[in-house]
Order: C-alpha cells, then structure tokens, then sequence
C-alpha cells in the first residue's frame, strides 16, 4: 500500500490515447502487394479514410512483476485481504477495445498476480457506481456469455503463439480455453484445467481470486518471463477493457501480450494424476409390450491418467473412456453422396486434439476411433454393438524448449461380432439357431505430429503422420483395408508483423488390402472411379493398394485497418484417400480461390463496426472438367444500438458434376442463386434473439427458403433458458433416386434415374440450465425433429453431360404409382420398377444432466436420455403437430450414473 492507503500500480509507460495511438504502417512491398490483390479481384470499393487506433506492438510492451508469497498465508476466498496483497504490484490502467478503441476505462480495475511453491494466484478488484446493476449469472463451466467477469490471458511458454485464458464471473462461476495460434477469435474450450476460483461483491463493486496450480500449466521454466493480459467485461455499459491493448484491427493475441515477470525459478509439478470413474446405465423401451421394463443393464469401470514427462510433455492414457456430454448428435436427413459429420464430444479425444491438428487436410477425425462397426449381419433377428469397443488409448502432448509443440496418440479398439438368431417355425415349436457374425476387426491407430516454431513473427512447420493396422478377419476382408498410412508438411509463413501469411501444405495417402477392400475405395463417393467418361484414374478391380497426393498453396492478409484478402490454390488427386483415420468429402479436385474485403473497426456515425467482401471459388476435376463454380458477396455490421445484421448472397452458374449420377456419367447442374439474411442481438442482452431467412431459386423453378432463430431467456440469476425453432421447405428439382440397368447406348446402357422432390424440415431445440453453485449444475437438451419428402416428375438422364431428363409418362412412355408407394415405368418397350423414395421421420432426442464436481477436478454425472424415432414411407409436408407426434415414438430409456475422482498423486 502507498502512503495514502492505495494501492500501488505498476511503473508503466505513458500509454495511447484514441487516435494518437501508434500506427501500424504496411511495409512498401507489403503495401503493393495489397493493391495489387484488390485491383486483380476487381472491386470497386471505396477508398480508405486516414489510419486510426492501432495496437502497441513488441517494442512497446508493458510489464507486470508478480510477488511471491513469502510468508505462504494466501487463502482462496475472493477478500484480498492476505498479507501478500498488500505490497504486490497492481495494474491499474486499462484501456478499451470495445465501444471506444483507445480511450482511458471508465471504471477502475486493479489485478495483482502473485505465486507460491504450488501455484499462481491472481487477484482483482472491479470498482462500479452501481453494485446492483452487476450483471452476474451463475452457470455451468464456460456458459457464462453475458455476465462481468475478469479474464487473465497467458503464454507461459513465451512463444507469442499460443496462449492459455481463464477467468471468473462476478456471481463465480469459471471459464477457460486453449488458443492454438496467434488469434485472440480462435479458441478451444475442451482446454480443462484443475483450477479455483471465489469472488465476493460489496458495496464497491466485487473482487476475485483465482488459483492456478502449476500443475495445470505447461512451461518450461527457463523463460525470462511469460506473456500476459488482463481484460475486464463489463455488459452493462458494453464496455470491454484490456491491460495491454489490441485494437481489433490487429492481427494477433499471444503475440500481444505483455510480460509477466518475477516468475525466475518457478517450476512446473507435472506428477501423476489418477481419474478412476464407475458408471453404469439401464435401457428401458418407451413403447410396445416392454415399455417401463429395464431390458439392459451395464456397470462398468475405466480410468484415465495423466503423467508429467519432465516439464515439458505430458502422457495421458485411457481405460475404457466414457460419455461427457450433455447434448445429443442432432438429427438429420442426408440425401447426398457423402457422410454426416459430427463433433467429437469425448473428453480424452477433445483435450489437446488441437496438438494433432494442422493445416491442410483432416488427418485426424477422432471419431473413427470407437465408430460404429462397419460390418453387418443377416437374420431373422440381430444383436449387434453400436459402437466398436475402444480397449485403451494414450497420448503425448507438450511443447519442448526449442519450441517444438508435440502431439501422438495411440488407440486400440476391440473385434466386434454381432448375435444372430436364425428361427425355423415347426408345427409344434420354433427353432433358433444362434450364430457369432464378425462385423469389426481388432484396429491399431495411431496420430503423431510436431510442429516448429521459427522466427519473430510465429512462423511454423508441421509434420503430420497417420497409420492404422487391422486384424485380417477373414469375413471382412473384402470390406476393409488392413492397413491405412497417411500425412504430410505443412507450414504457415507469417511476416509484416503477422499481418501477411503465406501458407500450404503438401501430403501423401497410402492404403494396402484385399483388392475387394480396394474395389469399394475406387467405388466410394470420394471418386466414383467407376464413372464410365472417365478419362484418368479408371478402376481397376486387380487392384490391392492404393496411393494419392494433395498439395496447396495461398497467400493472405489477415491484419490492418482496411483491407483483408485471401489467394489459394489446392490440389487433391484422384488416389487421395485419408477416411479411415482422417476426414474428407472428395478427392480428384483442382481448386482456386480468392476473397477481398473491406472493413471498418472504428466506431462511425454510421455504425460501430462494419465489413463488406466478395468470394469467388472453381473446382476441376483431373480431367480439366470444371465441376462447381461459385461467387459469393457477404456484409455485416454491427450498429449503435449493438444488432448485428449480416446480409449474405450467392451465385452458382452451370458446371458439370462427377458426383450427382452416383459414379454414373458427368451431368450439368442447375444455375441457382441464393440470399439470406441474419439479425442478432449483443451477447451482453439480459433476453438474446438471434434470427435468420433465407431464399434461393434455381434457373428451372426448383426454390427453397429456410427460416429459424433463437431466443435466450434469462428469468434469474441461475436459470438460463434458449428455445431454437426452423423450419426448411424445398422443392429440389434434381434429386437422384436410383440406377437401373436396361438404359439406352447413349446413357452406357444405365438408366440413372432422378426426380424433383418436395421436402420440409421442422426442429426445435430446447436447453434449459439451472446452476445451484458454481459446481452443480442440472441441464436439459431436448430436441424434436420432423421432416418429409415427397418425389415427382422422375425422368432419366437423357444425355451425359447435360442436365435434362427424360421424363416418364411423356413421349411414349408410361408411370403408375402402386399401393406400397414404388412406381412401375414402361419405357422403350421395357418395363421396371422404382423404389418409393417418399418418407416422413420423426425423432425425438433429449439429455438432462445433473453436474456436480463435488471436489475440484472430481464430477458426478446423473443423465437421463431418451431416443425415439418412427419413418414412414408417405411424403406429407410436416407441421407442428408432428414434433408432438415424436413425443411418442418408439425408443428407449437410458438411465446412466458415473462418478470420476481427481486423485493428484
């Protein structure tokens, strides 16, 4: 304390003030370069006014010393009041990022970090005018949008590239999260640290205490100082401060933060932690004869590990990992070539994922970890897993001292056999027969990657590497690769202050089985080698490997006041194949883009923050066929009253695609064009709408427009509730259906059949969170789901190449639709019969969680969910009553109780 009682601030520099903040200028070739990328894209765009705020860069920043507790009496309790606070050193001048850029805080915050043998400590004290109008809601970990809350930024390893965030709330409840590169928007929230946190409010405003164990940080203890920031929110004035200021215009957030120092021969205690878990669940139906009874019960048992590697790496090992989630996979239709994909939600998978991920291709999709089998049996009755077993995982991450970051995992997931019931019915009893039918093998995967950093900007280069082993079961050797092998380079080169980056990636795929298993790759909708024009890469059924490549390169502007720009090329032959670990759509692509925007951060009389931009993107195929061509405008801005408005557009002129025949010829797409339009209020708004439309057509009357928005509700301190309704109706003019044989010479002798069809999709999303404390929460995620489509004008595809059909029941030619739906066709003197492709799905899927970490790093799980779903095969447009119907639907049950326990050892 000084001698008047206050506390002491840090010596700092005379800092900037509005527009007299130091300028960023763009290097003379930089700053060509720009232009020259705005005049080639051609958009008449309205010239720049003068240069406003800008952030402080390297040479300007600040310094915070923490104090070591010398005398080891601090206490968690959010008072300040231990005697280390009293002669520690206080940050007291914070500036705003948010309304006005530059200018001075309108309330006085003071933040002191200071240390012991264990961990780090943070304390801070939010002065207000008005202690009652604190916004203050207590929600789950993470969940707390539109609350005050004190948040501490740090690089502990010194690397101005990633940093670590965490703070607390005024009514304490925690967040944190991981930024895996210099970019303050890109953050990863499965980051989930042992850590505490309490807070107190009075008459003054409130205060706040955080410990940080060590434990829980990554560093590597020879660093002179780490990287920090401090920043304050405060939502009732719309107010968002920073310590060290980056203004939005800046590229960059590791990068720019200031220096904590005082930290000299802090070590990191990276010893073992011991997370066992018991669960257990019971599956009752919720229709039929068995409704209300347990048909199945499980308990089990697993653990995870977490082990210290010196101070640098960490081993992390799994037995038997469990759920953590709270909501469901949402329900959908998918009528296209390719697979639905879904986020990863399980905790050993999320944590640290980042480390394994680069830039370029999806090497690594943790979901084919633990997927569902791939095989399948037949029977009169079948009982087969829905998942594969995952026997055991481990992983190593960290970052070394020469600034390499580090990332393997290794998973093994079990043989899978499905129960089948063969029954033959005698005249006085019925015979079963059971048999074990082999539907997945004993799988190795393993994901391995290094990433180094170079240079004062952040530059890196990364290695990825993949490989996957499985057991040759011989009943499923003509479904699966035995052995799957993948990766690649990739760097991004960042110069200009960061402003400019120069990025690509070059990488490789290999795959080796039974020439069946191969056969099916060829086949798959990631190259429909198949495909009778096909002028390269034919299949090729002698096959027993298969090999690929992808390369790309792009240059960007990601910084400055002005103009944003991105240039890329990207090249994926037609062996590519990583979908046995990794995650893609389609390989045989020769692609090129490039985006231009410009943008507003500084507050005008026409609105806060604006930005305007255009997009254009080709594809080709490695024949020289231009399959897709798109052209896209998009502006937002975010006015005074703090809506947001984004208004978005889009044209797709003709091409010829290689996917829509289903490895049938190329056929022309449809000229379309689409708009929309979206409004959302500040996160800061006690009740939060956000709405969305949208419209399109195409050039032979096919239309579609889709409607939805949120509405967030908070009645309480503790109670958050968001209601989330759409609804999509379409008539889709071009929709495939099937592939005949029996078609004519100009069609290779293969009717590929489409249609037109009407579709209507009807959702609604409920959450619902109550927070007791900090720790204890109860939340509900229920979701009832509708959707129809009913087919019309079928035809065949009249000539490759183009996107006519031949319509039946016109020219000579003749459809009758029969009672079960299906449609029998006499065409050229032929007669067949088409599937009904009419349907109407109901789903209903629902969570409550009870959440209570009873213990810091120890939880107890209690879930209910339900799965219901019913599909009938008739087309009727969906309507509101239909998401009642799902509400009895035949599903299950499932009851499921775990508890974890935090044992730091």
């Amino acid at each position: 304390m000084s001698a008047d009682g206050s506390r002491r601030a840090c010596p700092r520099r005379a800092r900037p003030r509005g527009n007299r903040t130091r300028t960023i200028r763009e290097p003379g070739f930089a700053r060509r370069v720009s232009l020259a990328i705005a005049v080639v894209i051609l958009v008449p765009l309205p010239a720049a006014p003068a240069l406003g705020a800008q952030g402080l860069g390297p040479e300007d920043r600040q310094q915070l010393r923490a104090t070591r507790d010398t005398d080891g009496t601090l206490q968690l309790d959010g008072r300040l009041d231990d005697a280390v606070w009293a002669r520690a050193e206080f940050a007291t001048t914070f500036w705003q990022r948010e309304p006005d850029e530059g200018e001075p805080a309108t309330r006085r915050t003071e933040v002191a970090f200071a240390f012991d043998d264990d961990a780090l400590w943070i304390a801070g004290r939010m002065y207000t005018d008005d202690p009652d109008g604190i916004q203050a809601y207590r929600t789950r970990r993470d969940q707390n949008t539109g609350s005050e809350r004190l948040l501490v930024s740090l690089d502990p390893y010194l690397n101005r590239r990633t940093a670590v965030s965490f703070g607390v709330n005024a009514a304490g409840s925690r967040t944190d999260w991981y930024h895996p590169e210099d970019n303050v928007t890109n953050r990863d929230y499965t980051w989930d640290p042992v850590w505490s946190a309490r807070v107190q409010r009075d008459s003054l405003g409130w205060t706040a205490e955080m410990r940080m164990p060590f434990s829980q940080l990554r560093f590597n203890g020879d660093e002179s100082a780490w990287g920090v920031n401090i920043n304050r929110y405060m939502p009732d004035v719309q107010e968002n401060l920073l310590w060290e200021l980056v203004v939005r215009s800046e590229p960059g957030w590791a990068s720019r933060l200031g220096d904590l120092t005082g930290l000299e021969g802090v070590r990191g205690s990276r010893g073992i932690e011991f997370l066992p878990y018991v669960a257990g669940d019971l599956r009752t139906p919720t229709g039929g004869p068995m409704a209300g009874v347990v048909t199945r019960s499980e308990s089990r048992v697993g653990a995870d590990f977490k082990v210290g590697l010196g101070s640098s790496l960490t081993l992390d090992a799994t037995v038997n990992p469990d759920f953590g989630q709270v909501e469901a996979d949402p329900a959908v239709v998918n009528l296209t070539a390719f697979e639905e994909v879904f986020e990863e939600r399980r905790p050993f998978f999320t944590e640290g994922r980042q480390l394994m991920e680069g830039l370029g291709p999806r090497y690594f999709y943790s979901r084919r970890i633990g997927a569902p089998p791939a095989g399948r049996a037949e029977a009169d009755s079948v009982v087969a897993p829905d998942q594969t077993t995952i026997l055991g995982a481990g992983k190593v991450t960290g970052r070394l001292p020469g600034g390499t970051s580090v990332g393997a995992l290794f998973a093994v997931t079990g043989r899978e056999d499905a129960r089948a019931f063969h029954f033959t019915q005698r005249p006085a009893a019925t015979d079963t027969v059971e048999s074990a039918v082999p539907i997945a093998p004993l799988s190795a995967f393993a994901v391995a990657r290094l990433e180094q950093e170079f240079g004062e900007e952040g530059s890196t280069l990364g290695f990825t590497g993949t490989t996957l082993s499985r057991e040759g079961r011989p009943e499923l050797a003509a479904l699966l690769p035995w052995r799957a092998y993948a990766g690649g380079t990739d760097w991004n080169l960042r110069f200009a202050g960061g402003e400019y980056e120069l990025t690509g990636h070059a990488g490789f795929s290999h795959l080796s089985g039974n020439p069946d298993a191969i056969l099916r790759v060829q086949r798959s909708s990631a190259r429909f080698f198949q495909r009778p024009d096909r002028a390269t890469a034919r299949l090729d059924p002698s096959r027993s490997a298969l090999s690929g490549y992808t390369a790309a390169l792009g240059m960007q502007k990601v910084g400055g006041r002005r103009w944003l720009w991105r240039v890329q090329g990207e090249a994926v032959s037609p062996g590519f194949e990583i979908n046995d670990v990794g995650q893609m759509f389609n390989a045989d692509r020769l692609t090129a883009e490039a985006d231009i925007a410009i943008r507003e951060t500084i507050p005008t009389a026409f609105a806060r923050a604006w930005q305007v931009g255009l997009t254009s993107a080709s594809s080709w195929n490695f024949d020289g066929v231009r399959t897709e061509t798109t052209f896209g405008a998009r502006a937002t801005a975010t006015w005074h009253n703090y809506l947001r408005t984004t208004l978005e557009g889009g044209y797709h002129p003709r091409a010829l695609s290689d996917h829509l025949t289903r490895g049938g010829p190329l056929m022309e797409t449809l000229a379309r064009w689409q708009a929309g339009l979206a409004l959302a209020t500040d996160r800061s708004f006690r009740t939060g709408f956000r709405l969305r439309g949208s419209y399109g057509r195409d050039e032979i009357g096919g239309w579609a427009y889709d409607v939805g928005g949120a509405l967030t509700l908070r009645p309480g301190s503790a109670l958050q509730l968001e209601v989330q309704p759409s609804y999509r109706r379409e008539t889709e003019s071009r929709q495939y259906l099937t592939t005949l044989s029996g078609g004519r010479r100009a069609t290779f002798d293969r009717r590929y059949i489409f249609s037109a069809i009407d579709r209507s999709t009807l959702a609604l999303r409920l959450r619902g969170a109550y927070a007791f404390g900090p720790d204890l929460t109860l939340e509900a995620y229920f979701e009832p789901f509708a959707a129809s489509g009913r087919r019309h004008g079928l035809g065949e595809l009249l000539e490759p190449g183009q996107r006519h059909l031949l319509p039946y029941g016109e020219m000579g030619s003749r459809i009758d639709r029969r009672v079960d739906g299906s449609w029998d066709v006499t065409e050229g003197g032929r007669s067949f019969t088409l599937p009904d492709g009419d349907f109407n799905i109901l789903s209903l899927r629902s969570n409550v969680v009870l959440r209570w970490e009873w213990q810091p790093g120890s939880t107890l799980f209690l879930v209910w969910q339900q799965d219901r779903s019913d599909m009938r095969t008739s087309g009727e447009l969906v309507d509101p009553g239909r998401l009642v119907d799902s509400l009895r639907s035949r599903g299950q049950h499932v009851f499921l109780l775990k508890v974890a326990y935090w044992l730091p050892i």
